[in-house]
């Protein structure tokens, strides 16, 4: 069956779209093999492409491919400059050494010689980076992050509210600088060099300012902070529990992402789990803010989801079985291989290209 028109009624919930990409970033943290980051990227972007609208939040997926390249070049830039602790022998050039005293050349060095191992194994460490931010740009490009909001439980909704002003910066600083360039380039002047950058560079900060200074008085004009009275011993026993929960979905989700914690990690991943959802259900009875036409749960939602979830699963599961596979050597040097059946598994996130409803034709890219 084929995927509907997206409507208000029927928009995928923006928690699925989220889930979706932190399945692959956890994908992408298990493995430093470069083809199946590249294959994780290009399950990310076939995504973007194919149910992205054009609103201008949804054009920042460009700008976290650009700061993922940046990130390579950057830790390359260290590598080559500062030195790493990879052993080496295929030298590829030597650099002028700056002699450093013996209490601050303990495994760091500035210059000398720069080896093949050392850059390819800086290179695998960047990329594994760059691939977790366009995870996350893929996520703020197909749901914005405001619709979280709604959805949040009671208990969370003020560090809803500044996570997700916090979230929505990048995408509109990008559509700022888009729609200034614009108008400099309808004007006849010039929107690249140092002194195009400076002067488009003010007007972003002045629309940030003006931004936050409505997004303020709505939150008043709304009552936002108004809270009811609890008794003294819910709310501390609803601090303990989120607190404690939060504390073990970190130790749990801490497990998942190292190899030698991946036994207990979902144990205590699903403790934490409970108690944080407990603390937040009593927490909840603080709040006495309503929801308008909040965003439904559906099948589709949970395709989306699962398909993320599935494929971090698999590769945490492959990191288990056999890490060498997700982890090419760098000592000695070998070129890295694509295994199959992880690689199978990250295709899986390519569901959402097939069941999440089409954007309309006038808002897609």
């Amino acid at each position: 069956m084929a995927p509907p028109q997206a409507r208000r009624g029927n928009a995928l919930h923006a928690g699925a779209w989220w889930l979706w990409a932190l399945g692959l970033a956890t994908a992408a943290s298990r493995t430093t093999d470069p083809l199946l980051l590249g294959l994780i990227v290009g399950v990310a972007g076939y995504v973007v492409a194919a149910r992205r609208t054009s609103a201008p939040w949804a054009r920042s997926y460009g700008a976290f491919l650009r700061l993922g390249l940046f990130v390579i070049a950057l830790r390359l830039v260290f590598s080559v400059l500062l030195g790493s602790p990879i052993p080496g022998s295929h030298t590829l050039f030597t650099l002028p050494e700056l002699p450093l005293p013996a209490w601050a050349a303990q495994g760091i060095r500035v210059g000398g010689r720069v080896t093949a191992e050392q850059l390819v194994f800086a290179f695998y460490d960047g990329a594994k980076l760059a691939a977790l931010l366009v995870c996350v740009g893929a996520a703020n490009a197909l749901a914005h992050p405001a619709r979280l909001l709604k959805s949040l439980p009671a208990a969370l909704y003020e560090a809803g509210v500044a996570v997700v002003v916090a979230m929505t910066f990048a995408p509109n600083m990008v559509a700022d600088v888009a729609r200034l360039r614009t108008a400099r380039r309808l004007r006849g002047r010039p929107t690249g060099g140092v002194k195009a950058v400076l002067q488009i560079g003010l007007p972003v900060l002045e629309g940030a300012l003006e931004r936050s200074v409505a997004v303020a008085a709505s939150m008043d004009a709304r009552g936002y902070g108004r809270t009811a009275q609890v008794p003294p011993t819910v709310r501390h026993t609803t601090n303990a529990l989120t607190l404690g929960g939060l504390l073990g979905m970190c130790a749990g989700t801490y497990g998942l992402l190292a190899a030698e914690g991946a036994a207990y990690g979902l144990p205590v991943l699903l403790i934490g789990l409970v108690l944080a959802l407990a603390g937040l259900r009593l927490g909840g009875r603080r709040s006495i803010r309503t929801r308008y036409r909040p965003d439904r749960w559906g099948w589709r939602a949970w395709l989306v989801a699962g398909s993320g979830a599935a494929v971090a699963a698999v590769l945490v599961h492959a990191g288990t079985v056999d890490p060498d596979a997700l982890h090419p050597g760098v000592v000695p040097l070998v070129a890295p291989t694509l295994p199959l059946w992880p690689a199978a598994a990250i295709l899986i996130g390519l569901l959402p290209a097939f069941v999440a409803p089409v954007p309309p034709k006038e808002a897609s890219q």
